[in-house]
């Protein structure tokens, strides 16, 4: 159902090898043949790995990573409609309560695996508020069991963060196939690569006067009986709720 992490497939249906996210250089090589330029993409294996975003002409970062086993698991088996699913946009020290509740209404409340959510969801909301020196963070878990931003596009937002913990993940399309994919839509068919379950992807937004910004898009998911849960992290803006207050 998940596309290999480090692979992508032809229009063809042949897999091949994704193209090193670190890139090489933009310099010349000794013969005169110009190197690739370098990728707006990094990957890495860490939390710490996220802040590379900061670095001059990053679009993307992505923390390859798999879920605790017991999160997983209990996910796997809970009915859909049990989900958590809500809205909230909290300071940094009161994102425990805030986040917890998110997570109070649903199925997982006063469950270990309910703990372990709402921990990730923080440890991951605190790096972002650090990393953007953000007053608040706005926080969106989603149980979506129809197609939400199902067309290609590009964040016009400075910076946002995303990770599926069930079902399937963001898919996005490197940046020599982005025009392809957004002129498409649906009916694309290049190389595109997905995020497992997990697997957190820390877009740059496309600023006002640039096209810069990685081409992605939700996975289509209406009619398959599939639900994701799907957490997004955005800096405050107009769209985001009230402050969240003890």
């Amino acid at each position: 159902m998940m596309a290999s992490r480090r692979r992508r497939r032809r229009p063809d249906g042949v897999a091949c090898p994704i193209p090193s996210p670190s890139g090489a250089g933009g310099a010349t090589m000794p013969d005169g043949s110009a190197q690739r330029p370098p990728s707006p993409v990094v990957v890495g294996h860490g939390m710490d790995d996220l802040a590379r975003i900061r670095l001059p002409g990053i679009e993307l970062a992505l923390w390859r990573r798999d879920l605790p086993a017991p999160l997983a698991e209990a996910l796997a088996t809970l009915d859909p409609a049990g989900y958590p699913d809500g809205r909230v946009l909290a300071r940094p020290p009161d994102l425990a309560t805030a986040i917890g509740s998110l997570i109070a209404p649903s199925a997982l409340a006063g469950t270990a695996a309910g703990r372990l959510l709402a921990a990730d969801i923080e440890a991951l909301a605190q790096r972002f508020a650090a990393l953007f020196a953000a007053a608040a963070v706005d926080i969106r878990l989603e149980a979506l069991g129809h197609d939400a931003c199902w067309k290609f596009h590009r964040d016009h937002v400075p910076a946002r963060l995303v990770t599926t913990y069930a079902g399937p993940g963001t898919e996005w399309v490197l940046p020599a196939h982005g025009a392809s994919a957004l002129d498409d839509q649906k009916d694309y068919t290049g190389p595109m690569e997905r995020l497992a379950a997990g697997e957190v992807a820390l877009f740059r937004g496309c600023q006002p006067g640039h096209d810069h910004g990685i081409v992605h898009r939700s996975p289509p998911v209406a009619g398959t009986g599939i639900t994701r849960l799907f957490l997004c992290l955005n800096l405050p803006s107009p769209a985001s709720p009230g402050l969240w207050r003890v």
